[in-house]
């Protein structure tokens, strides 16, 4: 249980991250520094393994990888048998598109604004599978586009042949967060039409809403969400999950051989092919890896749980708001980001006139903030909040930006 979640002190939050006070760090996109119960957890797995390391693989391992993936269900208000456990979201990726039944003639449709984890899992998946790949722009601006007009943009590209629709759910590029819900209702219609072997699956890169977002992945509506755990999780560096829908599963291939799935183990014995479709398990990549890592997923899960979902996601979105506001009132810089909740979650992306972005975040770390900007053809400087952080450094961070002019 987190110990600061049941003060409703945010500064209690703050004080359970070993995190330097040197910088204002608005990076909480990228990597995050991890709560003292996560420390703890690999502390304490690490002397573990390190004092007895075979017996304590043998004996643990797959009960404490199935009580990570427990805790995962919590946090997504699914089944556990439904989570593979991964390295990151690009891993997540591309067990997803690799594994995905498709052939000639069938069509994956993604968008321009989705990143290169994306774009790259379905250019070597479709090499392999001769299926095509089909890309369409959602929004050249996104603070001036609306909710509907994304989702309207999304399904009348969806095509006979189409089999996949691959999304991001927020932007890094723009810090845009696509109404997810919605689109996974039209796609449900699109559905109701067609035999199950042409369904339509939704695939979803969820990264940067995973840890942010107070939703479920019932009500995301999608068929398979990747997600890394080493964001705003700030969950061990190294680990990443796959959920898929009970039955969507069957749509995919394993990519990696299991260690945990005990019917592919047995069908490997008896020289037989495994029996069955696909499970969650079946398609969680084995290999030995920094377990101690792995198994503190749960105290990741754990202490978001411990704080409350609604209030981590009210607070990043306060913080996330308190700069857009800010932001807009500069007349030398552009937000770039939409300001409605709606379609916007803990990115903030923005340009100051006369400077480009790798500029403004050299200009910003010599003011002591911690910024980014968006590895795309066009590029935006990003702030990126999370719980640790304070009202104050957001206003640090303004004046660092309005200095800039």
């Amino acid at each position: 249980m987190a110990r600061a979640s049941s003060t409703g002190d945010w500064a209690q939050v703050r004080a359970e991250f070993d995190a330097s006070d040197e910088y204002v760090d608005l990076s909480a996109l990228l990597i995050a520094s991890h709560p003292r119960e996560v420390r703890e957890a690999i502390e304490r797995y690490r002397r573990e393994i390190d004092r007895n390391p075979t017996l304590y693989l043998q004996r643990n391992n797959r009960r404490l990888q199935q009580e990570a993936r427990k805790a995962a269900a919590r946090y997504l208000e699914a089944d556990a048998d439904e989570i593979a456990l991964t390295d990151s979201t690009t891993m997540g990726l591309a067990l997803l598109y690799s594994g995905l039944r498709l052939g000639r003639g069938d069509e994956v449709l993604t968008t321009t604004n989705d990143y290169y984890a994306t774009h790259e899992s379905l250019r070597a998946a479709a090499a392999r599978s001769g299926a095509s790949v089909r890309k369409i722009r959602l929004y050249d601006h996104g603070e001036d586009v609306s909710a509907d007009a994304l989702v309207h943009r999304i399904v009348r590209a969806i095509r006979p042949k189409t089999r996949a629709v691959a999304l991001t759910w927020v932007h890094s590029s723009t810090g845009m967060k696509l109404p997810l819900a919605a689109v996974a209702e039209e796609i449900a219609r699109i559905n109701s039409g067609r035999p199950d072997s042409r369904r339509v699956f939704l695939c979803v890169d969820g990264v940067h809403g995973f840890g942010v977002e107070d939703v479920s992945v019932r009500t995301l509506g999608a068929d398979f969400l990747a997600a890394g755990c080493h964001k705003w999780l700030f969950g061990p560096r190294g680990t990443g999950i796959l959920w898929g829908r009970r039955e969507a599963w069957a749509a995919v291939r394993p990519t990696i051989p299991s260690f945990v799935d005990g019917s592919a183990w047995e069908a490997w014995m008896e020289g037989e092919e495994p029996r069955g479709p696909s499970t969650a398990s079946r398609v969680t990549p084995g290999g030995f890896k920094p377990f101690e890592h792995l198994w503190a997923v749960r105290e990741a899960f754990e202490f978001h749980l411990a704080i409350g979902k609604t209030r981590i996601a009210e607070r990043t979105h306060a913080l996330a708001r308190q700069l857009k506001e800010g932001l807009s009132r500069m007349p030398h810089v552009r937000l770039i980001t939409p300001m409605a909740d709606e379609l916007s979650a803990g990115i903030v992306c923005f340009d100051v006139e006369g400077l480009t972005p790798p500029d403004v975040v050299e200009c910003l770390l010599a003011r002591r903030v911690i910024a980014t900007f968006t590895p795309y053809a066009r590029t935006h400087a990003r702030l990126t909040p999370c719980i640790r952080n304070t009202e104050e450094e957001m206003e640090a961070a303004l004046r660092a930006v309005s200095e800039l002019a």
